[in-house]
């Protein structure tokens, strides 16, 4: 019985030890997730003070971004209620590209900063790049068009053979359209051609017919039958302004330099 006792003494410690329950590992710590540095704002890259007012104001200016925004906001709303009753794929918006859609300061600064302005290789050059970048509440708004059962129809002045560079852009940054009718080359510019064979379903894209509801534009002449002479007309030749034309600033360049 002693040795049984002595047995039982020198065994129960290593048994007890044996069951005492171990302590699960130390949890390995999640890795930090990269730090992603955030999109410099377009006011980091400062153009220098002697360019021209009308690029600094465009590229820098918080007024220029608000601008944007307001106006595809009124036209949402427009387009909105325009889309009430009317069948799906029956209508549709017409929009400039240019300084409207996509933004081509870039080129401007650069033509600047070498003390030159536009001219049509140096335009192409640009083109070919495909660097232009949605200008503030563009992508929303087409988005939105879409979303209602509109069609989006880019009518722009872009040569004919500046047209897949053009699209290349707007599909790179999803700005969604149903087509886009460019200048053919050599002209003419008028756009009002264009604009009769998107309401007559003659356009080369094949669409129906098409009641348009909304245009958009930063030029006069981005809007039916209009040109820089309405200037000289009383407020009321303005009306469709704000209610089925929408107008976006561009102080860089335009008609109203030669008309």
């Amino acid at each position: 019985m002693q040795r049984l006792a002595l047995i039982l003494a020198l065994t129960l410690p290593l048994a007890c030890r044996s069951a005492a329950p171990v302590a699960p590992p130390a949890a390995i710590p999640a890795p930090a997730p990269p730090v992603v540095a955030a999109p410099a704002p377009a006011s980091a890259a400062v153009p220098d003070a002697s360019l021209p007012t009308a690029i600094r104001w465009t590229r820098l200016s918080a007024e220029h971004r608000a601008l944007f925004l307001q106006v595809f906001a009124a036209a949402a709303a427009h387009v909105e209620g325009a889309a009430r009753g009317r069948a799906a794929g029956t209508w549709a918006i017409v929009s400039d590209a240019d300084e409207t859609l996509i933004d081509n300061s870039t080129y401007q600064l650069e033509q600047a900063r070498r003390g030159l302005s536009f001219d049509p290789a140096s335009w192409r050059a640009w083109t070919a790049r495909r660097e232009a970048v949605p200008l503030p509440g563009a992508g929303s708004f087409l988005a939105r068009v879409h979303a209602l059962g509109g069609r989006v129809v880019i009518v722009t002045n872009r040569d004919q053979s500046e047209c897949s560079d053009t699209e290349a852009v707007f599909r790179a940054h999803g700005l969604g359209y149903d087509a886009m009718l460019c200048m053919p080359d050599a002209g003419p510019s008028d756009k009002n051609p264009r604009f009769e064979a998107v309401a007559g379903g003659t356009t080369a894209a094949g669409l129906p017919p098409l009641e348009v509801v909304a245009y958009l534009g930063d030029n006069i002449h981005d809007f039916p039958g209009l040109g820089q002479s309405v200037r000289d007309q009383p407020d009321a030749a303005f009306a469709a302004f704000g209610t089925r034309y929408f107008m976006l600033p561009n102080p860089m360049y335009g008609s109203w330099e030669k008309d």
